[in-house]
């Protein structure tokens, strides 16, 4: 680490804990160089909030700003960074092996050694956007107390999403598979799933997991499900997973509705209650409400 002539370090970090994903927001407060070995182990994305960045990897150099670009770092070959004073960043690490399998269930595909990311990658396309709400809301979730830290289930589940949004936003040699026409899977496949879900909702926790149960990409299994069910996978969970929340609190053995929300994968109450309304008509307390003795 260098850092400009007369100036004093002046870095903080806030910590998201989460179970395998490392999720930061950092600032350095002083003009700084970073020479950085290979990482190795792990893959590391910088979103840019504020400030100015300039990346280098392989031989490549670009700059990131705030709301247009990321950076993302591959871990075999060693990087620079350069963060201008009033630079502010989130910061996320993915242990290697647990990206490179993630990829592996949403593609069917073995990469065969790493995924070579770009070493930047646009914000303002939709996968872009939608990545950096995702790790907007995981930070102030995961570093809230009483917040989703303290639960496990849904951490990963979110853990999962930040992964596939990632895949879907920075280009690699996988983009072509995550991003293009498939060939059409067989109807049996995706009836196959569908049944899973019906009789398991609880136990499904992302599209990649899907996808590996079915044998295909990802957008394959997007496409099938769009042809046979009419939705894609994650809007047919959601429906299911919906419709046994509101039997259980129309029946009033479920609990009481945050018990019987999270029960079902549904750790954001605001999101659930519009959700159970845009379904059912009426909000999750008017439903047990109307069951209460």
């Amino acid at each position: 680490m260098r850092l400009a002539p007369g100036r004093d370090l002046d870095f903080r970090l806030g910590l998201a804990p989460a179970p395998r994903v490392t999720l930061g927001k950092l600032t350095y407060g002083t003009d700084v160089r970073l020479t950085v070995p290979p990482m190795r182990d792990c893959y590391h994305v910088n979103i840019p909030l504020s400030g100015r960045t300039a990346v280098e990897q392989n031989g490549v150099h670009e700059s990131s700003a705030p709301g247009r670009s990321g950076a993302a770092f591959v871990p075999d070959a060693p990087l620079g960074v350069r963060w201008s004073r009033d630079a502010v960043q989130y910061a996320l690490k993915f242990p290697r092996a647990l990206l490179e399998d993630h990829a592996t269930k949403l593609t069917g595909i073995r990469c065969g050694g790493s995924l070579r990311f770009d070493l930047t990658f646009d914000l303002t396309d939709g996968p872009g956007q939608a990545l950096v709400a995702t790790v907007g809301f995981m930070y102030e979730e995961l570093a809230r107390p009483g917040g989703l830290a303290g639960m496990p289930v849904a951490s990963r589940e979110l853990e999962a999403l930040l992964m596939t949004q990632l895949l879907m936003a920075v280009p690699s040699q996988l983009s072509p598979t995550l991003r293009g026409t498939p060939p059409p899977t067989r109807r049996s496949r995706i009836l196959d799933v569908v049944a899973f879900v019906d009789e398991h909702p609880a136990a499904v926790l992302d599209t990649a997991d899907l996808a590996a149960m079915a044998g295909v990409g990802a957008r394959a299994l997007q496409l099938g499900f769009q042809e046979v069910v009419g939705m894609s996978p994650t809007a047919y969970l959601r429906g299911v997973r919906l419709d046994r929340a509101h039997g259980e609190l129309s029946s009033g053995s479920g609990g009481s509705v945050t018990e019987v929300a999270a029960r079902w994968g549904f750790f954001h109450l605001g999101r659930f209650a519009h959700q159970y309304r845009e379904r059912f008509g009426v909000l999750p307390s008017e439903t047990v409400r109307g069951h209460r003795p």
